[in-house]
């Protein structure tokens, strides 16, 4: 669960985290009693979206004086931004963040994220701050130190001060950079966070450390035993067919292509993408649901699939191992007769009683293409696609 990025400048002030000051409004018409209550004459104006790279789309601007702000808000509010983590399609600005501009003298990069592969939470900081992470990580990878915190012993004082020196930090900064270090850990531990990025860390004219942008992600298995933070949870940013799929219980997540996928394992699903790109195609989504292909998560699953109006092939991969596959064709086929679907259907099934199942599949009053195989089947979901918008 992606979250806005006030919302984690306000979780970065209650643990301690030096953050400057800012408002949140809704209308831009607010916009110049938030700077005046902030006071100063320097601010940032910043759209409030779930994605990175605004400020190349015009979604953070520096304002002077209190009318410039008000002007750059009203530019700014019920404006789509289109970056490239929105997609084509972008994503319409309903807030606005009005902050005090700090004095920027130099700028780091830091964050924290799992490193599934170590078991452990990884500090990462690089002195190339204010630019996107992933240009630093290619052009120059030794530019990013890494520190990696034992989960059971936890994070040491002598690690926080590890990243003050890796940043070339010296003097009262490396004590306030350490202690900042300490706490932005206990943040992510506490609220189970899955990332937590600061870009830029920035030192001001005093050298004096701010979390000057801040970017959080919670995993969303931590949900159901922190239920407060689903008040985080703003589902205007969000897909609405994936807030649906949450409902039905199914992984899912839409994609830009026109070949739907439904497919049961989420290592299978993730193949059966790559074989329709390997084919010429593009995968509308990833919908895996969860090995248990009976008849209702059928029923949902086409339910998702037929309300993307891009989808215009569905491609059902089903393998059966502890599920039989003449139970998974039984599934299918009851779903199609509660659910109506006009779009072409490549099927491929293996595993557990198969042959019964594509019989079952083939004397059916439905028309469907049957495959041999994984590579087959995107084959064929790629042809049927062809003969869907010729």
């Amino acid at each position: 669960m992606n979250i806005h990025e006030y919302q984690a400048k306000e979780l970065f002030l209650a643990y301690g985290v030096p953050t400057p000051r800012f408002r949140v409004i809704g209308n831009p018409w607010e916009a110049y009693e938030a700077a005046q209550e902030l006071g100063g004459e320097t601010f940032v104006v910043k759209a409030q979206i779930h994605a990175g790279g605004r400020g190349k789309a015009g979604g953070v601007k520096v304002a002077h004086g209190l009318n410039q702000v008000h002007q750059l808000a009203m530019e700014m509010s019920g404006k789509t931004l289109v970056t490239p983590q929105t997609g084509p399609a972008g994503k319409k600005v309903r807030k606005i963040l009005i902050g005090q501009a700090v004095d920027i003298a130099r700028e780091y990069y830091l964050a924290l994220l799992v490193d599934r592969s170590a078991r452990a939470v990884a500090i990462m900081a690089s002195r190339e701050g204010g630019v996107e992470i992933e240009t630093v990580a290619s052009k120059n990878p030794g530019a990013i130190f890494v520190q990696r915190v034992d989960p059971m012993a936890g994070l040491a004082s002598f690690a926080a001060r590890n990243v003050a020196y890796a940043l070339g930090l010296g003097g009262p900064q490396v004590k306030q950079c350490a202690e900042m270090v300490r706490n932005l850990h206990r943040l992510f531990q506490e609220n189970h966070c899955s990332l937590l990025e600061i870009n830029p860390l920035a030192v001001d004219a005093q050298g004096a450390l701010w979390a000057a942008d801040a970017k959080i992600a919670i995993d969303d298995n931590a949900l159901t035993s922190r239920p407060d933070l689903r008040r985080l949870r703003d589902y205007d940013e969000e897909e609405p067919l994936e807030i649906q799929a949450r409902r039905y219980g199914v992984d899912y997540v839409k994609l830009d292509g026109r070949i739907g996928c439904l497919v049961n394992g989420a290592g299978l699903a993730m193949a059966t993408m790559d074989q329709i790109k390997l084919a010429g195609g593009e995968p509308a989504n990833f919908l895996d649901i969860k090995g248990g292909a009976n008849k209702q998560n059928v029923i949902n699953a086409f339910k998702l699939l037929t309300a993307d109006e891009r989808v215009r092939v569905v491609l059902i991969n089903i393998f059966g191992g502890i599920v039989r596959c003449d139970m998974v064709a039984a599934g299918i086929l009851s779903a199609l007769r509660e659910i109506e679907v006009k779009l072409p259907i490549v099927i491929r099934l293996e595993g557990t009683n198969v042959e019964e199942g594509r019989k079952l599949l083939a004397e059916s009053p439905y028309s469907f293409v049957l495959a041999d195989g994984l590579a087959d089947a995107a084959r064929k979901a790629v042809s049927a696609l062809a003969g869907e918008t010729a």
